[in-house]
């Protein structure tokens, strides 16, 4: 039996590799579809004439609906599966990005970045589910930290590509140049892709996922959103979610603005720092989904070794508190690289923490809530970033905040679920 499974292990690992590749993709397309809009918010705001508020705003929007999204495709993942939904969500979310070019005002771009939230909605509960199906409890923090990094890889690629095609052709045929992207992606995705159930020759089969210690599940379907809601495993990753995906939003998108007004760097002299600082982040990503994925294979439990990488990660965003009193623009950069490499480093272990906890039926589900959570999280920080700067034009609480949420958060869930593992669901 074991040789039995030793060679369907081999298999698969030609195949989920491929897999992972695909996820990765996406999540660079991802990204910066998501990030032009920051990139470009200089040029944009000089453009169209927004105050900080108004820019907020515009943040929110695509929060709030990223929000929606994030459920709602959470549950379509578990109903229809990766291939279809992952596809659908792709063409909505490059469709809006590419509208943003036929729009002009506040009201215009609020709108099509709703969209863009809404179909970007699918990204996670997609990839994280697809991870869950193909890849074995020990490599999946591994796994989700490769294809994680896509999204720094995109935030690299933007601030390269971006300014200078804004530059070369104007922002609006920016916006088409990328958003076109996913349009290719899908194709290939359609064309390779093959569900892990219509795959049983290359993919884990039970005994793999008995051999890896995940608890087998007889249930049928995907569990309903008040039944998840009432599982402290549930809360655990929510709460993650919620106090930490905000600090990335506000790096993603108000890094440029900080550049740009509390160092003086205008759109041509910006790329550099930002390209130094998401180049970090591809380290955190994998680096981080190895610690975990180290630690579970030299015999440490999936609870102490998810929360001792997080620990980790925590501690690494400590010093960006200090980054307003830095002088040195290079320093400044190093030090919000660390920090934004550890969000990614803990965000590769906190999503894996949805399928440490919960069967494979409600991984989707649970992702989306929690990234539901996230999105209301950034939401309201956006809301109090827009309203700070307009106010007082200071960033350095903002970085304060960012600083400690990790910490806060990690606390909160191990209080929550004191030891990870799979939860039982009744339907």
């Amino acid at each position: 039996m074991q040789s039995a499974v030793i060679g369907v292990v081999r298999v698969a690992s030609r195949y989920r590799w491929t897999v992972c590749a695909l996820l990765f993709f996406a999540t660079v397309i991802n990204y910066m579809d998501r990030q032009i809009l920051g990139l470009l918010a200089p040029v944009l705001q000089h453009d169209i004439g927004w105050s900080q508020v108004q820019y907020g705003r515009i943040v929110i929007a695509f929060s709030a609906f990223y929000a929606v999204g994030l459920l709602g495709f959470g549950r379509v993942v578990d109903w229809i599966g990766t291939r279809v939904s992952y596809a659908a969500a792709m063409l909505i979310w490059s469709v809006a990005a590419m509208l943003h070019a036929a729009v002009g005002s506040v009201t215009g771009f609020a709108a099509v970045r709703a969209l863009l939230g809404i179909g970007e909605g699918g990204n996670f509960p997609a990839a994280i589910k697809a991870t869950a199906e193909w890849f074995p409890r020990r490599e999946r923090a591994l796994a989700t930290g490769i294809f994680n990094s896509g999204a720094n890889i995109g935030a690299v690629f933007a601030p390269a590509i971006i300014p200078p095609l804004a530059i070369a052709v104007g922002w609006r045929a920016a916006f088409v140049v990328i958003g076109a992207l996913g349009l290719v992606w899908i194709v290939v995705w359609m064309t390779i892709y093959k569900p892990a159930d219509q795959n049983r020759a290359e993919s884990l089969d039970g005994a793999d996922a008995l051999e890896d210690g995940e608890e087998a599940d007889t249930g049928v379907g995907a569990p309903g959103w008040g039944s998840l809601l009432k599982m402290r495993e549930t809360w655990a990753f929510i709460i993650g979610k919620f106090l930490t995906d905000p600090v990335w939003w506000f790096y993603l998108f108000w890094l440029p603005k900080w550049l740009n007004e509390a160092r003086g760097m205008d759109l041509q002299h910006i790329g550099p720092p930002l390209v130094c600082i998401y180049a970090l982040t591809t380290v955190g990503s994998i680096g981080g989904g190895w610690i975990s994925s180290a630690l579970l294979k030299g015999g440490w439990s999936v609870n102490r070794a998810r929360k001792t990488a997080m620990l980790i990660c925590a501690c690494c965003v400590l010093p960006i508190a200090f980054v307003s009193q830095v002088d040195n623009l290079w320093l400044a950069v190093l030090i919000i690289g660390l920090a934004a490499a550890a969000h990614q480093g803990w965000s590769a272990n906190l999503f894996t923490t949805a399928s440490d906890m919960f069967p494979r039926r409600a991984v989707g589900a649970v992702v989306g809530i929690g990234g539901m959570a996230g999105s209301i999280g950034g939401v309201l920080f956006s809301e109090v970033i827009g309203q700070v700067l307009q106010r007082t034009g200071q960033y350095w609480v903002l970085f304060v905040i960012g600083a400690c949420g990790y910490l806060v958060a990690l606390g909160i869930m191990h209080l929550l679920v004191p030891n990870m593992k799979t939860a039982s669901l009744k339907a």
